[in-house]
């Protein structure tokens, strides 16, 4: 059962949405909001990148609810937002967009923290990346 401070959790095929997760944390008793999004780059290892695209395990949503529910439970945390792209992405499109919100902000920034260093290491989500010299990179990967 999903604990009840996880607000939204989702994997989508389709652009995100920075609002779909702020208004989904809308919580008068929270005084602290630490959001962070995670965005395609042009480069990386000292290579330009020309896009990338993200692969899901059939897992991967019932492992981000897992992570959630966990970060919920960990951190003295009023809410928890989390989702991830999948499919083929452009410079600068959204990949990842994370939230949880607190009393306090000290509160919400460990819990935001926690939560997308532990979905990177936990959730079966894949990148694919292609190189501006058209090589290719599998990232996370098992």
């Amino acid at each position: 059962m999903a604990h009840p401070c996880v607000r939204l959790v989702a994997i989508s095929d389709q652009p995100l949405s920075v609002t779909e997760v702020l208004d989904s944390l809308e919580d008068a008793t929270a005084g602290g909001l630490v959001l962070f999004v995670g965005r395609v780059r042009d480069h990386d290892h000292g290579q330009g990148v020309s896009g990338l695209s993200y692969s899901a395990h059939p897992s991967a949503l019932e492992r981000l609810q897992e992570v959630c529910d966990r970060v919920a439970e960990e951190y003295d945390v009023t809410g928890v937002a989390a989702v991830h792209r999948v499919g083929d992405l452009a410079i600068g499109d959204l990949a990842v967009v994370v939230a949880t919100t607190a009393g306090h902000r000290g509160s919400s920034f460990e819990a935001s923290r926690a939560l997308i260093d532990t979905l990177k290491d936990e959730v079966p989500i894949w990148k694919h990346q292609r190189f501006a010299d058209g090589s290719d990179e599998w990232v996370g990967s098992p």
